[in-house]
């Protein structure tokens, strides 16, 4: 068995777990009641916002850190594929990873779910003890590391698939940058500068 320590760590871990993105609405609180009506969810941990985008295999915030870092992933790629200029080879390429991503993530959300419901019913009952809370959160950690997984992995699978151009259009349309179209650098040749970068 894990010591305390151990078991403070998993706890600090699920409590910072949640994605940036995801929905904790769903009460009726103030500043000083934050929380106020999340007792009245099924999963307390959980908003329904949170339940339809983790049944839909939606991202839920899980891909930030590729998302962020100018790794494009399957899903918004295919809404901007003609902004994008994508070709139909790509296109159909990353269909293909996308309709893989969404399998699976239907089906590790739903582990997710099930764990989360797990431990929110564990603490409904008197008897709940460390080692059963050590279990459950457990679970709870690798169910949602599983879901992060099958959503960072397309953003290691979709890049290779595009031209730096791409990639950095798809940058400029999310707003992670500026439009090299629309801002020649000072003492550029504005033609050649939108030559260089494609710029229609």
């Amino acid at each position: 068995m894990r010591s305390c320590t151990a078991i403070a760590g998993i706890l600090l871990a699920a409590i910072t777990a949640f994605p940036a993105g995801a929905d904790n609405s769903g009460g009726h609180g103030s500043p000083d009641k934050p929380y106020a009506g999340f007792e009245n969810r099924q999963i307390k941990s959980l908003s329904d916002s949170d339940l339809k985008q983790l049944r839909e295999g939606s991202g839920w915030g899980l891909a930030l850190p590729a998302e962020l870092n100018g790794r494009p992933g399957p899903a918004h790629l295919l809404e901007l594929k003609d902004q994008i200029g994508l070709t139909g080879d790509q296109v159909a390429a990353i269909e293909e990873i996308y309709a893989d991503m969404k399998r699976e993530a239907i089906a590790a959300g739903e582990r997710f779910i099930s764990a989360e419901k797990a431990l929110s019913v564990a603490f409904e009952a008197p008897d709940l003890d460390s080692a059963k809370l050590e279990a459950l959160l457990q679970e709870a950690e690798d169910a949602r590391a599983a879901l992060r997984l099958v959503h960072l992995k397309r953003h290691i699978d979709t890049p290779p698939l595009l031209t730096a151009h791409q990639i950095q259009r798809y940058q400029v349309l999310r707003g992670y940058a500026s439009d090299p179209c629309s801002n020649v650098p000072d003492g550029h040749d504005a033609e050649m500068w939108k030559k260089h970068n494609g710029c229609g």
